[in-house]
């Protein structure tokens, strides 16, 4: 059974829909990512799923019982869910302790005081349960928010951008021991986030979306590699872009022919290509070789990565400036000519007109 399902929601604000037609569910122990740019209907479904917002159209069910429909409306404090906000929301006149105890109310002193401190222990912050919120850390904060909200063991953990107001490092390693905690806890989990890597960190799948609808659903490496459309190839990084026309039912370009996946004869294409994907070689090498040749006309140095700018001749029409990313340091000069190889399975073929 799953924890939380969707099934045919559709939400507006006004005249402006926010969420069309979802349908999806949750497992237990299973971490799912809404992901997508700002106003897709990320954040509606998880507002909606807490019941923060009341559904207009479809069911909500958690834990196989309804919880929201066109004549149901269950209040939040029912529906067996934790929520972790962006800002952490943390009582400034409670202590720590106090805190996480805050939404136990239903359990005897005794029993309060022993959930919290559990709660603290899974996110190792149990020696500050004296402490107030201002007394803490970002991170620390963040923990303890997550303590807080899985203290009255919920079917359901909502995260709401949890990770946003942190900085890139404190970011890396409060996320990492959140995922920890909320694989240990064993919860289905749900969390908002715009941001690609972060998301391909945290999921077990991804759900993007797109103006409130679901664009793909899957495990990270499959909407990676198996993009359905233009727009889950590009969510995920830069991408070179090369057009192109359908014939004898291949896609022919200076990098190399591609397979049409059946798409019209005549029909023009846009190739996708991740700068990963293409591969620079010695001319001298690979001498005779019938590969395109590339001419550096950048390079910049990234940290983890160099992102190498090439000028590369495209039969009659003008040259194509093409990104390639190389593993850690390589500057080469301006005006250095490589060969160009290229991995295939980094690279999609879809419709001009696909978004």
């Amino acid at each position: 059974m799953s924890n939380l399902a969707y099934e045919e929601v559709s939400h507006s604000y006004g005249s402006l829909p926010a969420v069309e037609n979802v349908s999806l569910e949750v497992k237990a122990g299973e971490l799912v990512c809404l992901l997508g740019p700002s106003g897709c209907g990320k954040t509606t479904l998880l507002r909606l799923a807490a019941g923060l917002e009341t559904l207009q159209r479809g069911r909500i069910l958690i834990g196989g019982q309804v919880v929201a429909d066109e004549r149901r409306d269950v209040p939040p404090e029912d529906r067996s869910v934790g929520l972790v906000f962006q800002d952490f929301a943390l009582f400034p006149h409670l202590s720590v302790k106090d805190n996480v105890t805050f939404g136990l109310r239903r359990m005897s002193r005794c029993e309060r005081q022993e959930r919290a401190h559990a709660a603290l222990k899974q996110v190792a912050m149990e020696n500050y349960a004296d402490a107030f919120p201002h007394m803490l850390s970002g991170g620390q904060q963040q923990r303890v928010a997550l303590a807080r909200a899985l203290a009255p063991q919920p079917r359901l953990m909502l995260l709401d951008e949890p990770f946003s107001g942190l900085d890139v490092q404190l970011r890396q390693e409060v996320r990492d021991q959140t995922l920890h905690v909320l694989k240990r806890a064993g919860t289905a989990t749900v969390m908002v986030t715009h941001d690609p890597e972060e998301a391909m960190f945290m999921a077990d799948r991804i759900v993007l979306m797109h103006r409130g609808r679901i664009q793909q659903v899957g495990a990270p490496e499959e909407l990676y590699y198996r993009p359905v459309g233009a727009f889950v190839a590009s969510f995920f990084g830069e991408i070179n872009r090369i057009r192109a026309r359908v014939q004898a039912g291949r896609v022919e370009t200076v990098l190399g022919d591609f397979s049409s996946g059946g798409l019209t004869e005549g029909e023009e294409v846009q190739v996708l290509i991740r700068p990963e994907a293409i591969k620079l070689l010695p001319p001298e090498s690979h001498a005779g070789s019938n590969r395109a040749a590339g001419r550096v006309v950048d390079a910049k140095f990234l940290g983890r990565s160099s992102l190498v700018h090439l000028s590369v001749a495209n039969g009659q029409g003008p040259e194509l400036h093409l990104h390639a990313r190389v593993p850690g340091r390589f500057l080469p000069d301006e005006g250095t000519s490589f060969l160009l190889d290229l991995d295939t399975a980094q690279a999609f073929v879809f419709p001009l007109d696909a978004a």
